[in-house]
């Protein structure tokens, strides 16, 4: 499982490290994308997760999956670990999460988010015992 939050500098070239326990369980043949949850951010899944998240898209009426799917793949690619243990991200995704100097990592259990660490702080600190308490109740756990 994925988590955890790291802060790492992204290079000029558009590098960016990930710790030692993510590159274990992400494995090689990793998938970088747009994220699709509504967040200007960076989705990084294993070759596994990919496969599932693309399964789970094709079960969604024509219309949508093909709307879901045109926004994922056309901003998707595979990228794998250099002897450093950073991933290069393409200049495209760079500019559409904003992301320069630094970036935030989130651990998200089955995939990881690259945040441009300004708009991670604005995001997280929407996020408060009270509002994350409300959510929970809806599980009655």
């Amino acid at each position: 499982m994925l988590f955890g939050g790291y802060q790492h500098n992204i290079d000029k070239k558009g590098r960016v490290f990930l710790p030692a326990k993510f590159r274990e369980q992400l494995g090689t043949g990793m998938m970088i994308c747009r994220g699709i949850f509504g967040k200007r951010c960076l989705c990084v899944y294993s070759a596994e997760q990919w496969e599932k998240l693309v399964e789970h898209i094709s079960t969604l009426p024509v219309i949508k999956s093909l709307d879901a799917q045109r926004f994922l793949y056309e901003g998707s690619f595979q990228v794998d670990f250099d002897t450093q243990g950073r991933i290069l991200i393409p200049p495209t995704l760079r500019e559409y999460a904003n992301l320069e100097g630094e970036a935030h990592i989130i651990g998200m259990a089955s995939y990881l988010e690259i945040w441009n660490t300004e708009l991670w702080n604005a995001e997280s600190a929407t996020y408060t015992s009270e509002s994350i308490a409300s959510i929970m109740e809806e599980l009655n756990f």
